[in-house]
């Protein structure tokens, strides 16, 4: 049995909705952000604080105090793009990789996905959920991103003019994985108008069902 342990609003949706697809027995154990406590006055360090990424406990697992991170068989293991491919492999099936080919492909898009992509499109999300994109100092970040974003999606949108998904012409790990990514993005719709394949793909892989039952639980999570 998989255990994964974060917040429906973090990094954990990533790994949520790949085992939502791979159909393999998981257990989530909530472990809130220190930060979302101290936004709520709780000191993270008190004994009766809820489990928390500052919790002695969870230190145990994971060092670097973030999330998400899973525990399979021993195995314990953070990094939730790394967490996919892990939880991909183990299942099997078409969301895998079916050979070594295909696994360099993944990491090559992961790797690509969370040093080329990631951090601007975080600012931009950043920016719309502190109510900052209206202001002088919050569009300036958002240019500031969509300009640095420019090349990487005009990489992406060249792959997905001839290749109907990440890898393998079909829906993968390596999907979920950069969608999760470019989602960050999604609150600046003028950014996709660039890019309409890329719009395209990422709007059906939004549609799966298993992202849309992810999505419906993490917007009923306090935030």
């Amino acid at each position: 049995m998989v255990t994964l342990y974060g917040m429906y609003r973090s990094r954990a949706t990533r790994n949520i909705w790949a085992l939502m697809e791979l159909g393999l027995g998981w257990t989530l154990k909530p472990v809130i952000q220190a930060y979302r406590l101290e936004a709520q006055g709780i000191d993270p360090h008190h004994p009766e604080a809820p489990f928390n990424t500052r919790s002695a406990e969870f230190l145990r697992l994971s060092p670097a105090g973030a999330i998400p991170v899973m525990e399979d068989g021993g195995l314990v293991l953070a990094e939730s793009l790394a967490i996919n491919l892990y939880l991909a492999q183990k299942a099997g099936g078409p969301l895998a990789p079916k050979d070594a080919h295909e696994t360099a492909l993944m990491m090559q898009w992961a790797l690509y996905g969370a040093t080329a992509i990631e951090t601007a499109a975080l600012d931009i999300s950043f920016a719309y959920a502190r109510g900052e994109a209206a202001a002088e100092t919050g569009a300036a970040k958002i240019v500031s991103a969509c300009a640095q974003l420019d090349r990487p999606l005009a990489a992406l949108e060249a792959h997905l003019e001839m290749h109907s998904h990440m890898v393998g012409g079909r829906f993968t790990v390596a999907d979920i994985n950069m969608a999760e990514i470019l989602r960050y993005a999604q609150a600046h719709e003028a950014l996709f108008a660039k890019f309409p394949r890329v719009k395209s793909w990422l709007d059906l892989c939004q549609a799966r069902p298993a992202f849309r039952e992810m999505w419906e639980t993490r917007a009923a999570e306090p935030a």
